[in-house]
Protein backbone atom coordinates (compact mmCIF):
# COMPACT_ATOMS: atom_id res chain seq x y z
CA UNK A 1 0.00 0.00 0.00
CA UNK A 2 1.29 3.58 -0.75
CA UNK A 3 -1.63 5.54 0.41
CA UNK A 4 -1.30 7.13 3.32
CA UNK A 5 -3.60 5.95 6.17
CA UNK A 6 -6.40 8.36 7.57
CA UNK A 7 -6.17 8.23 11.44
CA UNK A 8 -8.72 10.39 13.77
CA UNK A 9 -8.26 11.12 16.88
CA UNK A 10 -10.76 11.32 19.71
CA UNK A 11 -10.50 13.07 23.00
CA UNK A 12 -8.10 16.47 23.51
CA UNK A 13 -7.02 16.07 26.90
CA UNK A 14 -3.41 15.53 28.45
CA UNK A 15 -2.51 12.34 26.53
CA UNK A 16 -3.71 13.78 23.51
CA UNK A 17 -1.82 16.79 23.19
CA UNK A 18 1.34 15.55 24.54
CA UNK A 19 1.51 11.95 22.54
CA UNK A 20 -0.93 11.10 19.97
CA UNK A 21 -1.51 14.59 18.22
CA UNK A 22 2.16 14.77 17.54
CA UNK A 23 2.49 11.68 16.43
CA UNK A 24 -0.23 11.34 14.27
CA UNK A 25 0.57 14.64 12.97
CA UNK A 26 4.31 13.62 11.96
CA UNK A 27 4.49 9.75 11.59
CA UNK A 28 5.10 8.61 8.01
CA UNK A 29 2.67 6.95 6.29
CA UNK A 30 -0.30 8.80 8.03
CA UNK A 31 -2.71 11.64 7.17
CA UNK A 32 -3.91 12.93 10.41
CA UNK A 33 -7.76 12.85 9.33
CA UNK A 34 -9.20 15.50 12.45
CA UNK A 35 -10.06 15.73 16.00
CA UNK A 36 -13.30 14.71 17.53
CA UNK A 37 -13.49 15.65 21.50
CA UNK A 38 -16.95 15.96 23.65
CA UNK A 39 -15.77 19.72 24.14
CA UNK A 40 -15.99 21.42 20.76
CA UNK A 41 -13.48 23.76 21.77
CA UNK A 42 -10.45 21.84 22.88
CA UNK A 43 -10.67 19.34 19.73
CA UNK A 44 -11.12 23.09 17.31
CA UNK A 45 -7.88 23.94 19.59
CA UNK A 46 -6.03 20.88 19.03
CA UNK A 47 -6.90 20.35 15.25
CA UNK A 48 -5.71 23.88 14.45
CA UNK A 49 -2.36 23.53 16.06
CA UNK A 50 -1.56 20.49 13.66
CA UNK A 51 -3.28 21.96 10.68
CA UNK A 52 -6.14 19.38 10.55
CA UNK A 53 -9.70 19.21 10.83
CA UNK A 54 -12.11 19.75 13.80
CA UNK A 55 -15.10 17.91 13.60
CA UNK A 56 -18.41 18.50 15.31
CA UNK A 57 -19.69 14.56 15.50
CA UNK A 58 -18.32 11.11 16.09
CA UNK A 59 -19.74 10.10 13.26
CA UNK A 60 -18.23 12.60 11.16
CA UNK A 61 -14.67 11.98 11.85
CA UNK A 62 -15.40 8.03 11.54
CA UNK A 63 -16.69 8.78 7.62
CA UNK A 64 -13.04 10.51 7.09
CA UNK A 65 -11.03 7.94 8.62
CA UNK A 66 -9.55 4.36 8.26
CA UNK A 67 -8.42 3.97 11.69
CA UNK A 68 -8.82 5.73 15.34
CA UNK A 69 -6.74 6.78 18.07
CA UNK A 70 -8.32 6.75 21.35
CA UNK A 71 -7.67 8.95 24.00
CA UNK A 72 -10.45 9.28 26.27
CA UNK A 73 -11.65 7.82 30.16
CA UNK A 74 -12.21 4.22 29.62
CA UNK A 75 -15.95 4.44 30.36
CA UNK A 76 -16.46 6.77 27.45
CA UNK A 77 -14.16 4.75 25.31
CA UNK A 78 -15.91 1.05 25.10
CA UNK A 79 -18.96 2.76 23.42
CA UNK A 80 -17.45 4.96 20.82
CA UNK A 81 -14.84 2.19 20.05
CA UNK A 82 -17.89 -0.32 19.63
CA UNK A 83 -18.72 2.12 17.19
CA UNK A 84 -15.59 2.60 15.42
CA UNK A 85 -15.17 -1.39 15.10
CA UNK A 86 -18.72 -1.95 13.85
CA UNK A 87 -17.84 0.52 10.53
CA UNK A 88 -14.61 -0.94 10.20
CA UNK A 89 -12.32 1.17 12.02
CA UNK A 90 -8.47 -0.11 12.57
CA UNK A 91 -8.79 0.61 17.02
CA UNK A 92 -5.88 2.19 18.96
CA UNK A 93 -6.97 1.83 22.18
CA UNK A 94 -6.14 3.53 26.02
CA UNK A 95 -5.89 1.15 28.52
CA UNK A 96 -8.09 -0.28 30.45
CA UNK A 97 -9.91 -0.38 27.74
CA UNK A 98 -13.55 0.12 28.81
CA UNK A 99 -15.22 0.73 32.53
CA UNK A 100 -15.98 -2.45 33.58
CA UNK A 101 -15.83 -6.27 32.69
CA UNK A 102 -18.82 -5.95 30.49
CA UNK A 103 -17.71 -3.29 28.69
CA UNK A 104 -14.21 -5.10 27.73
CA UNK A 105 -16.26 -7.94 26.89
CA UNK A 106 -18.81 -5.93 24.35
CA UNK A 107 -16.12 -4.44 22.80
CA UNK A 108 -13.69 -7.31 22.09
CA UNK A 109 -16.94 -9.57 20.65
CA UNK A 110 -17.37 -6.16 18.78
CA UNK A 111 -13.13 -5.89 17.77
CA UNK A 112 -13.92 -9.90 16.98
CA UNK A 113 -16.66 -10.15 14.85
CA UNK A 114 -15.89 -6.81 12.31
CA UNK A 115 -12.46 -8.13 11.81
CA UNK A 116 -10.82 -5.34 12.41
CA UNK A 117 -6.95 -4.57 13.72
CA UNK A 118 -6.87 -3.53 17.46
CA UNK A 119 -3.63 -2.34 19.80
CA UNK A 120 -4.22 -1.31 23.12
CA UNK A 121 -1.06 1.56 24.28
CA UNK A 122 0.52 -0.07 27.33
CA UNK A 123 3.25 1.95 26.33
CA UNK A 124 6.31 0.06 27.99
CA UNK A 125 5.66 -2.77 25.67
CA UNK A 126 6.73 -0.56 22.69
CA UNK A 127 10.02 -0.13 23.73
CA UNK A 128 12.83 -2.07 22.99
CA UNK A 129 14.68 -2.29 25.90
CA UNK A 130 11.56 -3.73 27.70
CA UNK A 131 11.06 -6.04 25.14
CA UNK A 132 14.62 -7.54 25.54
CA UNK A 133 13.87 -7.91 29.38
CA UNK A 134 10.52 -9.90 28.63
CA UNK A 135 13.03 -12.30 26.65
CA UNK A 136 15.62 -12.27 29.12
CA UNK A 137 12.97 -13.23 31.82
CA UNK A 138 11.75 -15.91 29.94
CA UNK A 139 14.76 -17.36 29.57
CA UNK A 140 15.50 -17.15 32.93
CA UNK A 141 13.21 -20.20 34.01
CA UNK A 142 11.01 -18.00 36.42
CA UNK A 143 10.44 -18.56 40.01
CA UNK A 144 8.37 -15.22 40.72
CA UNK A 145 9.02 -11.65 41.04
CA UNK A 146 7.94 -8.18 42.04
CA UNK A 147 6.98 -4.97 39.91
CA UNK A 148 6.43 -1.48 41.21
CA UNK A 149 4.61 1.85 39.72
CA UNK A 150 4.52 4.70 42.26
CA UNK A 151 4.01 8.16 40.92
CA UNK A 152 2.67 11.45 41.66
CA UNK A 153 -0.04 11.31 38.96
CA UNK A 154 -3.12 12.35 41.62
CA UNK A 155 -1.85 14.58 43.28
CA UNK A 156 -3.28 18.46 42.81
CA UNK A 157 -1.67 20.16 39.45
CA UNK A 158 -0.75 17.23 37.92
CA UNK A 159 -2.08 17.41 34.39
CA UNK A 160 -3.19 13.42 34.73
CA UNK A 161 -5.44 13.90 37.80
CA UNK A 162 -8.53 13.45 35.74
CA UNK A 163 -12.12 12.80 37.15
CA UNK A 164 -11.51 9.17 36.14
CA UNK A 165 -8.38 8.46 37.58
CA UNK A 166 -9.19 10.22 41.07
CA UNK A 167 -12.34 7.83 41.03
CA UNK A 168 -10.82 4.74 40.26
CA UNK A 169 -7.39 5.64 41.77
CA UNK A 170 -3.87 3.74 40.40
CA UNK A 171 -5.26 -0.08 39.73
CA UNK A 172 -6.82 0.71 36.51
CA UNK A 173 -4.17 3.46 35.93
CA UNK A 174 -0.79 2.29 36.95
CA UNK A 175 -2.47 -1.52 37.11
CA UNK A 176 -2.10 -2.42 33.66
CA UNK A 177 1.32 -1.74 33.02
CA UNK A 178 2.94 -3.83 35.97
CA UNK A 179 0.55 -6.87 35.61
CA UNK A 180 0.58 -6.90 31.61
CA UNK A 181 4.47 -6.69 32.03
CA UNK A 182 4.47 -9.83 35.13
CA UNK A 183 2.73 -12.00 32.84
CA UNK A 184 4.58 -11.38 29.58
CA UNK A 185 7.42 -11.89 32.08
CA UNK A 186 6.30 -14.85 34.19
CA UNK A 187 3.55 -16.78 32.39
CA UNK A 188 -0.33 -16.39 31.73
CA UNK A 189 -1.92 -15.25 35.40
CA UNK A 190 -4.15 -17.71 36.97
CA UNK A 191 -4.97 -15.71 40.15
CA UNK A 192 -5.00 -12.37 41.90
CA UNK A 193 -5.38 -11.39 45.48
CA UNK A 194 -6.06 -7.59 45.87
CA UNK A 195 -5.05 -5.54 49.19
CA UNK A 196 -4.61 -1.97 50.74
CA UNK A 197 -6.24 1.09 49.68
CA UNK A 198 -7.86 1.55 46.18
CA UNK A 199 -7.24 5.02 45.90
CA UNK A 200 -3.84 5.24 47.87
CA UNK A 201 -1.58 2.34 48.12
CA UNK A 202 -2.44 -1.32 46.19
CA UNK A 203 -0.48 -4.42 46.89
CA UNK A 204 -1.41 -7.38 44.65
CA UNK A 205 -0.63 -10.91 44.54
CA UNK A 206 -0.43 -12.51 41.89
CA UNK A 207 -0.72 -16.89 40.40
CA UNK A 208 0.88 -17.95 37.02
CA UNK A 209 -0.04 -21.07 35.24
CA UNK A 210 3.65 -21.96 35.64
CA UNK A 211 3.40 -22.23 39.73
CA UNK A 212 5.61 -18.98 39.65
CA UNK A 213 4.23 -15.79 41.97
CA UNK A 214 4.88 -12.48 42.03
CA UNK A 215 3.85 -9.29 43.53
CA UNK A 216 3.03 -5.68 42.54
CA UNK A 217 2.58 -2.49 44.03
CA UNK A 218 0.82 0.15 43.02
CA UNK A 219 0.86 4.55 44.09
CA UNK A 220 -0.40 7.48 42.25
CA UNK A 221 -0.56 9.68 45.63
CA UNK A 222 3.05 9.60 46.57
CA UNK A 223 5.21 12.58 46.00
CA UNK A 224 8.15 11.21 43.73
CA UNK A 225 9.22 13.09 40.50
CA UNK A 226 9.94 11.50 38.35
CA UNK A 227 7.57 8.51 39.15
CA UNK A 228 9.52 4.80 39.94
CA UNK A 229 8.57 1.87 38.04
CA UNK A 230 10.45 -1.71 37.11
CA UNK A 231 9.83 -4.77 37.07
CA UNK A 232 12.08 -7.95 38.52
CA UNK A 233 11.88 -11.88 37.98
CA UNK A 234 14.26 -13.95 39.79
CA UNK A 235 14.57 -17.68 38.16
CA UNK A 236 16.41 -20.89 37.99
CA UNK A 237 18.70 -19.35 35.51
CA UNK A 238 19.34 -15.74 36.66
CA UNK A 239 17.64 -12.39 37.39
CA UNK A 240 16.35 -10.23 34.60
CA UNK A 241 15.25 -6.50 35.86
CA UNK A 242 13.94 -3.32 33.69
CA UNK A 243 14.27 0.08 34.90
CA UNK A 244 10.56 1.42 32.76
CA UNK A 245 11.43 5.07 33.54
CA UNK A 246 14.92 4.54 32.21
CA UNK A 247 13.85 2.31 29.54
CA UNK A 248 10.88 4.96 28.34
CA UNK A 249 12.02 6.70 25.49
CA UNK A 250 9.90 9.00 22.77
CA UNK A 251 10.63 6.66 19.97
CA UNK A 252 8.42 3.98 21.89
CA UNK A 253 5.59 5.72 20.75
CA UNK A 254 7.33 5.34 17.27
CA UNK A 255 6.98 1.65 17.42
CA UNK A 256 3.92 1.73 18.65
CA UNK A 257 2.64 4.01 16.00
CA UNK A 258 5.05 1.33 13.49
CA UNK A 259 2.93 -1.56 15.07
CA UNK A 260 -0.06 -0.02 14.73
CA UNK A 261 0.64 0.65 10.62
CA UNK A 262 1.88 -2.89 10.17
CA UNK A 263 -1.22 -4.31 11.66
CA UNK A 264 -3.72 -2.25 9.40
CA UNK A 265 -1.31 -2.82 6.34
CA UNK A 266 0.37 -6.43 6.63
CA UNK A 267 -2.33 -8.07 9.33
CA UNK A 268 0.68 -8.70 11.74
CA UNK A 269 -0.41 -8.87 14.91
CA UNK A 270 -0.12 -6.41 17.38
CA UNK A 271 1.95 -7.18 20.77
CA UNK A 272 -1.04 -6.21 22.66
CA UNK A 273 -4.57 -6.49 21.41
CA UNK A 274 -7.63 -5.69 22.85
CA UNK A 275 -8.63 -9.55 23.52
CA UNK A 276 -5.17 -9.00 25.74
CA UNK A 277 -6.87 -5.77 26.74
CA UNK A 278 -9.61 -7.56 28.36
CA UNK A 279 -7.37 -10.37 30.10
CA UNK A 280 -6.04 -7.30 31.92
CA UNK A 281 -9.71 -5.60 32.65
CA UNK A 282 -10.43 -9.33 34.10
CA UNK A 283 -8.07 -9.16 36.49
CA UNK A 284 -8.28 -5.42 37.58
CA UNK A 285 -12.31 -6.04 37.84
CA UNK A 286 -11.28 -9.02 40.07
CA UNK A 287 -8.53 -7.02 42.06
CA UNK A 288 -11.01 -3.90 42.44
CA UNK A 289 -13.95 -5.77 43.48
CA UNK A 290 -11.49 -6.93 46.36
CA UNK A 291 -10.27 -3.74 47.49
CA UNK A 292 -14.57 -2.73 47.36
CA UNK A 293 -14.63 -5.57 49.71
CA UNK A 294 -16.79 -8.19 47.59
CA UNK A 295 -14.86 -11.18 48.09
CA UNK A 296 -15.63 -12.52 44.14
CA UNK A 297 -12.84 -13.68 41.66
CA UNK A 298 -14.06 -14.16 38.19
Amino acid sequence: MTESVRIGLVGAGPWAKMVHAPMIASFPGVAFAGVWARRNEAAAALAEKHGTAAFSSFEALLAACDAVVFAVPPEIQEGLAIRAAEAGRALLLEKPIAGDLAGGERLAAAVEYAGVPSLVALTWRYSPAVRAFIEAANAAEPLGGRGLFVSGGLLAGSPFATPWRLERGPLLDLGPHVIDLLEAAIGPVVSIAAFGDLRGWVSIELGHASGARSSASLCATAAVSPHVAGVEVFGRAGPATIDCVAAAKASDFQVMYGDFLAAIRLGLPAVVDVRHGLRIQRLLEAAERQLQGVAQVR
